[in-house]
């Protein structure tokens, strides 16, 4: 029996280690730290760099980082990582190097499973959206039977994490699987012949009215930011735009900012947009609950990012003590709750221990969830 009221799950970034493609397009050496080291402030008050404390700048081709990772979730209620991982089609994959460790040497001995970032790498958060640095392809039958293979070994660990005995399997863009039924389909067939029970595919979406079931799937996370990220007009009476930039109310500020882009930077109060990152809708499948720690992407993103500021522990226990509420009537199977993120810190986005907060974020994790 668990000791937490919940199955918390955290997405986990591996583009810590340097990689022949990034030293291409950015430099030799660049792994995400890069854009995190040399982040400088927007406007004033704005607070960057936020930097790591405990686990330092890391480097996850070294296992004692993957250990030290894994004690301190295993610690303060985090149930296992989701990994992102990358398959343009055709075979080509990147950055799989931290998960093909993981599973060849059986450590750490910490629960995981895998989220499909299936989505073009391109330049547009650099100001390049035109420059296409990797496509991502869905060629068809056999390269989604050359997929499961490769993803097989994964399945069958006994670390993996499972709903009901079927490994979860996470899509990121859903929408953009252009077979999605026949997808999802020959990937539960393909698991039953491995002997499988099956898989339990949970697809990410910001639409609370995408129905899994109808696209082949199981369950949705409801990624609630993404309404807020692009500005969709609202989906039955979800008021996300309400919240116009902050900044528009300082001309100045606006007038810098439209200077190199039609709109300023989007910038959002953590306090005004939490109740908006959870729903209280009433579901026919399951849908799961996402929650957002902190963000802030202008590393990464500069001028073109989303800042929501002022987040704090405090705050954050409070979108966390929404989310358990949503899931606490659930079989103990599927009390689950997606955080975003353990370590997308380019993103600003993280539960891991920086030097402003400590591990604060993880003791709220660890007070929420346990029993």
């Amino acid at each position: 029996m668990s000791d937490f009221k919940a199955r918390a799950i955290a997405f986990y970034l591996p583009q810590y280690h340097p990689i022949p493609e990034n030293d291409e397009w950015w430099g030799k050496g660049f792994t995400e730290w890069t854009n995190v080291t040399k982040a400088k402030p927007l406007f004033r008050g704005h607070n960057q760099p936020q930097l790591p404390s405990d686990l330092g700048y890391y480097d996850l081709r070294v296992p004692e980082v993957r250990e030290q990772q894994a004690n301190l979730a295993r610690e303060n209620g985090i149930e296992g990582f989701c990994y992102w991982h990358y398959w343009f089609g055709n075979g080509r994959k990147i950055l799989e190097r931290p998960i093909t460790e993981v599973i060849k040497s059986g450590k750490p001995d910490y629960p995981f499973c895998l989220a499909w970032a299936n989505e073009t790498w391109s330049g547009i958060w650099h100001g390049n959206p035109k420059k296409i640095l990797i496509q991502q392809l869905y060629p068809g039958r056999q390269d989604y039977i050359d997929y499961f293979n490769y993803l097989l070994d994964a399945f069958q660990d006994q670390r993996y994490i499972r709903i009901d005995g079927k490994p979860l399997f996470c899509l990121n863009a859903p929408e953009n699987i252009p077979d999605i039924v026949a997808f999802t389909d020959l990937f539960r067939e393909l698991a039953v012949k491995n002997s499988l029970e099956g898989l339990y595919i949970v697809a990410n979406t910001a639409l609370e009215n995408w129905d899994p079931v109808a696209h082949g799937c199981d369950a949705v996370n409801l990624v609630l930011i993404g309404n807020l990220y692009r500005g969709i007009p609202p989906v039955e009476n979800v008021v996300y735009r309400k919240y116009k930039n902050q900044l528009i109310k300082k001309p100045w500020l606006t007038k810098i900012y439209r200077k190199v882009r039609r709109r300023p930077v989007q910038v959002y109060d953590y306090k005004d947009v939490i109740p908006f990152l959870t729903s209280s809708k009433k579901f026919a499948y399951d849908a799961y609950p996402c929650v957002i720690p902190n963000w802030d992407n202008s590393p990464r993103s500069g001028i073109n990012s989303m800042i929501i500021r002022h987040a704090t522990p405090e705050l954050f226990e409070r979108h966390l003590s929404n989310a358990l509420e949503l899931v606490k009537d659930k079989p103990d199977q599927k009390k689950i709750i997606f955080v975003k993120s353990w370590n997308e810190w380019a993103e600003g986005n993280y539960l891991e221990p920086g030097r402003e907060f400590g591990r604060q974020y993880l003791n709220v994790v660890k007070k929420v969830l346990s029993k």
